[in-house]
């Protein structure tokens, strides 16, 4: 069993076979007695039982590299790196396979259609809408989302997630927030609304508020396939396609890790002031990960799950999006009318008014943020059938998009305002409408901040 201490001038760590290594400073009472139990359970242990190299080698040895101060950022990146290229490189196929059943089954409904005699409109809500919109969220989302969790569950299964949240705990500490909301952003990747109810975990109240009010800058898995798709596009270009697709999206994370930390900074030093507290972190033991667990959490406890939402979401924003886009005030659709309305702010962001307008009728799932856009982008008003993501590329970039289009929306999309989930959460778990509409707003003006410095940049570059 390993463990550890901190505070702000240093840590204490405990390893799997008793040893202490050695303590820089001690300063908090909490510490002092959590040092002096392990010391006097260390001599205990030591004048009543022996063990073996074998029995405490192995563990110990691969503790002191992945918790290590020198190798144990490296190794993290790495095998973030190694979790999202075999997500990247084993979706494409797959993604592909769905699109063209789907798409071959659109036609076959079109087809029942006019042979019933159905109406223009009823065919564009129910197929070009509702239709369309779920099989981009299914083909686009399910293969990553097949992958992806399952790697997830096993790193989880291995007691890997815990040997995380000791090398990110001097760095929350360091920041003014607690060491167990490294814990709670490694909930928010698999859902920033499990992320928020984790929280729990964190006895202070302030502390407790930074975790809820910051989660939402880590992306949750219905933002992966997005910012999975859309590198995968613009940055996946090339002989080291996949490599650089899969840099650029754990760069992302880091990204997201990054403004975390420099939130809960601005938050401490003004609304949530406090002094950080102390708290002390077992490690458990590794185990051997089971594979028909791995196989029911990832799969049917996750992937089915969100994707079950993403569905039940998706169908009524696809008909929503067809009626926008297809309904006339004037000479142009309503869509089209919001669409300019925002286009000066998207504009000025490096993005366009029907991306804004995408992210706010994504609301209620993130999931359904690209089909949305896609539909409004068609001049018919129906969103394309996607064959591959080459067609995608092909529509992207035939409205305007670059490579600071695709960096803004990336970036735009993981620091954004949460899902309307999440935000009910929010409000339940604090028990405030202020703080709930505070935990929107204040992701979204960082998301506008962070955007228009790259988009103004890059313009004054002549990059853009």
């Amino acid at each position: 069993m390993s463990a550890q201490a901190t505070d702000f001038a240093g840590e204490v760590k405990f390893t799997p076979d008793g040893d202490i290594s050695p303590v820089q400073k001690v300063p908090f009472i909490h510490d002092q007695i959590v040092t002096a139990i392990y010391i006097r359970a260390e001599e205990v242990t030591k004048n009543v039982t022996t063990a073996t190299a074998t029995q405490t080698g192995w563990d110990h040895k691969i503790d002191s590299l992945v918790t290590s101060r020198i190798f144990g950022y490296p190794l993290m990146l790495a095998l973030l790196g190694t979790v999202f290229w075999l997500t990247i490189s084993g979706a494409n196929v797959p993604s592909a396979m769905l699109a063209d059943f789907f798409f071959t089954v659109e036609r076959q409904l079109t087809a029942l259609f006019m042979l019933a005699g159905a109406p223009a409109w009823l065919h564009g809500i129910a197929v070009l809408g509702t239709y369309r919109g779920l099989a981009w969220v299914v083909s686009v989302m399910l293969p990553p989302m097949a992958i992806f969790f399952p790697l997830f569950t096993i790193l989880e299964d291995l007691g890997y997630l815990p040997r995380v949240a000791f090398n990110l705990d001097h760095l929350f500490k360091r920041f003014g927030a607690h060491g167990k909301q490294a814990l709670t952003m490694s909930m928010g990747f698999g859902c920033n609304a499990a992320g928020v109810i984790a929280a729990r975990i964190i006895d202070s109240p302030r502390e407790r508020m930074l975790a809820i009010l910051t989660n939402s800058f880590v992306p949750c898995n219905g933002r992966f396939p997005t910012l999975i798709a859309i590198a995968m596009i613009f940055m996946g270009a090339g002989a080291l396609g996949s490599l650089a697709a899969s840099a650029t999206v754990a760069g992302l994370v880091l990204v997201g890790v990054a403004v975390t930390l420099l939130v809960s900074l601005l938050l401490t030093k003004t609304l949530l002031r406090g002094t950080p507290s102390t708290f002390t972190l077992e490690l458990p033991p590794y185990r051997r990960p089971k594979l028909t667990d791995v196989i029911v959490r990832s799969f049917f406890d996750r992937t089915l799950f969100v994707l079950r939402r993403a569905v039940i979401v998706a169908a009524p924003a696809g008909a929503l999006t067809w009626l926008l886009a297809n309904i006339r005030v004037g000479d142009i659709t309503v869509l089209a009318h919001v669409a300019g309305w925002l286009d000066p702010f998207g504009r000025a962001l490096g993005l366009d008014g029907i991306i804004i307008l995408s992210f706010i009728l994504g609301l209620p799932a993130n999931e359904i943020v690209v089909p949305i856009m896609v539909m409004s982008y068609m001049a018919a008003g129906a969103m394309m059938e996607a064959e591959s993501l080459t067609a995608l590329q092909s529509l992207l970039v035939g409205h305007g998009w670059t490579w600071v289009t695709a960096l803004n929306f990336m970036l735009f999309s993981l620091l954004h305002f949460p899902c309307g989930t999440t935000l009910l959460t929010i409000r339940k778990e604090t028990g405030s409408l202020g703080w709930a509409v505070f935990a929107a707003l204040m992701p979204l003006a960082v998301a506008s901040l962070v955007c228009l410095a790259i988009a103004q940049g890059a313009r004054l570059a002549g990059l853009f």
